[in-house]
């Protein structure tokens, strides 16, 4: 249909009410320029959604319509679209998940085409997360409708889409940025939204929680079901304004990409004189080759190079290391066995390094580079170096003592980086290439990996290695070390052997696993212990323990296990005690739920920079669970979980200590009450700058003594007394 355009909605992130938006979106456009309207729902994540907000139940999809070859008419379209009583019709992507696999890039373009034959409008929902059918969705739109809410978090990731929207060469001016949920009593303000996100709001959405829910629960749009509510007239007010302004019809004449998916790294460009269906939607696994090492600085590396590259060529290394696996007598015999072909390839080499020393610690980086993980291998042994972290192929830094210190270590190209970490990630069933560009892992000693690659790590590949302490810390240490005081640490174990819910929460780096290592420690060992983590890094000594790791989607996009699926599946296992590594989504709902319904002493981290910000972190975690829950539910569902907040913080002298030891006392209003227990203050810094301070207590008794007496657990009621 002439003058046909696509308007195609993205969310930050989600559980900002990107789906319900584009719902009544549609509709208000339908009703107030009088046009033929097309909802689609290419909301991969979240499929099936659009749906039960229309309360339609639709029998084609997309992907049907998408296989059609040739012209169609708008009578055999009215076949594939459900009609909706607000005036507008409704196309889902797929009925189920499980199709998804079958949906490619091509079937979006035949079928969004297929609808502009009919449709004055197409309006996409396309979820917070693009993939390869999303972008070529993008191809096809005139406009680029981003949601947000005024919130830190979702205005960090809505940052983050339009960065990759533009990264796909889309043009800035077809991204128009509507404010979801906007409450003039809380939340960030428009004119700092426009400033974060340095562009103009298109719309502002106000918050209506309770005529949104209303409307949920009747399966019927707002904009219909509340015609005379605020939250309707503001559509209705962004619908006239993309008319009055023209903003379809000047966008639509704005030059877009034609090959953006090229860029994403989603598709193959068919082969010259090819099938133009071949490759259609094959992913791109990153190739090593297109990383071109930068020319080496010194004779060093550039004979280290070329080493590495005849070694390959002559031995299959990638093959007989995942023959030897873990095998430490096999790695000796293959390592010996590679040392020979390396001094035969040296002596052939004409090069200026002829000393014993120079030859022996020539062959030694050579093999670490090929076998293990290259100069930092030995940073891994060293017991004073906590964290190793590689920038780029000839930047490592450690800490130490709390410290950053610089390395004169390097690797000898870019290619032997990432030669390690598939090494790292390979043994776990893991993947990192074009479409996975990041990945968390862990060495065989339990250490914490995390990797990314480029094009998202624009000076080549990094590495991040938080080390895992070879002696287990017990509550001793931390006492020893500074961390907390005595009294401090036998409360804590009288709280974890009463079965309070306790969340430590913490900022990067701070401790908070180790804490969490030392608190779960204590849990008697006649429990059933579950720990669920993404990267398996706790270490308990009870014996009735069950370690969960997730995992991440297999190449195909299908497979993956989130901490959220385990946290659900954990419940029908029958534990006493749930460990959750770290919530950082929507599992802090599943765990809170775990909490109040007999999972008792419970433990998992957040994190924040205080015991206020973890309730905060916690309420917005729970809000990406996408349930739209009421603020005001979320935080009674948290002061009723929750006993206890620890925070642990990481000083400006590199130190880390418990700084607060906090009751969620209950509610009061709108608000969760807290009170401190124990805490550290901070006096200055003496002359070598380490903080100095003294742990103490507040005088506050806990509410919850008395429950823990009469479960026969005393606790000397001098030990809250203000010193």
């Amino acid at each position: 249909m002439a003058g046909s355009h696509v308007i195609a909605i993205l969310g930050g992130k989600g559980g900002i009410g990107k789906s319900t938006f584009a719902a009544n979106f549609a509709i208000a456009h339908a009703i107030d320029t009088k046009s033929k309207v097309c909802l689609v729902d290419l909301d991969n994540k979240a499929c099936g959604d659009l749906g039960m907000i229309l309360g339609a139940r639709p029998k084609r999809t997309l992907l049907e319509l998408g296989q059609h070859e040739g012209k169609i008419d708008p009578t055999a379209i009215a076949a594939y679209t459900a009609p909706h009583p607000a005036g507008i019709s409704y196309l889902p992507s797929v009925l189920d998940p499980e199709q998804l696999v079958a949906l490619e890039p091509g079937h979006v373009g035949r079928g969004i085409n297929h609808l502009l034959a009919t449709f004055n409008t197409v309006v996409i929902d396309l979820g917070s997360d693009l993939d390869a059918c999303g972008v070529k969705a993008l191809e096809s739109s005139s406009m680029i409708l981003v949601i947000t809410m005024p919130d830190i978090l979702a205005l960090h990731h809505t940052k983050r889409m339009i960065e990759k929207v533009q990264n796909l060469l889309f043009p800035m001016e077809m991204i128009k940025i509507i404010l979801n949920r906007f409450s003039p009593k809380r939340g960030i303000l428009p004119p700092l939204v426009q400033n974060m996100l340095k562009k103009e709001l298109l719309a502002i959405v106000p918050e209506d929680e309770l005529t949104v829910v209303t409307s949920m629960a009747k399966a019927q749009p707002f904009i219909t079901a509340a015609p005379r509510s605020e939250i309707t007239k503001s559509l209705f007010i962004l619908v006239r304004t993309i008319a009055d302004k023209q903003l379809l019809e000047k966008l639509a004449q704005v030059k877009k990409p034609s090959d953006a998916l090229l860029r994403l790294g989603g598709v193959k460009k068919p082969a010259s004189g090819s099938d133009p269906k071949a490759g259609q939607n094959q992913m791109v696994v990153f190739d090593r080759s297109q990383m071109k090492d930068e020319k080496p600085s010194d004779q060093w590396s550039s004979l280290k190079q070329r080493i590495h590259k005849q070694l390959i060529e002559t031995m299959d290394l990638k093959k007989v290391d995942t023959e030897v696996g873990n095998d430490l007598k096999k790695k000796a015999v293959l390592r010996e066995k590679t040392k020979t072909v390396v001094v035969e390839l040296l002596d052939k080499e004409d090069h200026p390094f002829r000393s014993r020393d120079e030859i022996q610690k020539l062959v030694k980086e050579i093999l670490d580079e090929a076998l293990e993980l290259g100069p930092i291998q030995d940073l891994l042994a060293d017991e004073s170096v906590n964290e190793v972290m590689v920038n780029r192929k000839d930047q490592i830094y450690v800490e130490r003592g709390g410290k950053l210190i610089k390395t004169q270590l390097s690797f000898s190209g870019t290619a032997q980086l990432l030669g390690v970490i598939e090494r790292i990630v390979a043994p776990l069933g893991r993947r990192i290439d074009e479409k996975t560009p990041y990945v968390d892992a862990r060495l065989a000693d339990g250490s914490r990996v995390h990797a990314i690659i480029p094009p998202l790590a624009v000076q080549g590949p990094m590495i991040t290695i938080r080390k895992f302490s070879k002696n287990r810390l017990g509550p001793k240490d931390l006492v020893k070390f500074g961390s907390m005081t005595e009294e401090m640490a036998d409360f804590l174990r009288a709280c974890i052997e009463a079965r309070l819910n306790v969340v430590i929460s913490g900022g990067t780096g701070s401790g908070k696993t180790t804490l969490l290592n030392v608190m779960a420690s204590f849990i008697p060992s006649n429990e059933r212990i579950l720990t669920i983590e993404d990267a398996a890094e706790l270490q308990l000594p009870q014996d009735h323990w069950g370690r969960l790791e997730t995992r991440p989607a297999n190449i195909e996009g299908k497979g993956e296990v989130s901490i959220r699926d385990l946290v659900r599946n954990s419940l029908r296992m029958r534990p006493d005690r749930i460990v959750v590594g770290e919530c950082r989504a929507g599992e802090a709902l599943d765990m809170l739920q775990a909490m109040n319904t007999g999972h008792d002493g419970s433990m998992t981290t957040v994190h924040s920079n205080s015991p206020r910000d973890a309730i905060a972190r916690l309420e917005t975690l729970v809000m990406m669970a996408g349930m739209e829950l009421p603020a005001k539910a979320i935080r009674e569902q948290i002061a009723s979980a929750v006993n206890l907040i620890v925070q642990q913080s990481r000083l400006s002298d590199g130190s880390r200590k418990v700084t607060s030891i906090t009751e969620v006392v209950g509610m009061q209003g709108d608000v969760v009450t807290l009170q401190e227990i124990f805490g550290f203050r901070r006096t200055g810094l003496d002359k070598n700058r380490k903080v100095i301070g003294k742990f103490v207590a507040t005088g506050f008794i806990p509410k919850f003594i008395d429950e823990l007496e009469q479960q026969g657990i005393k606790i000397p009621r001098g030990i809250f007394s203000v010193s």
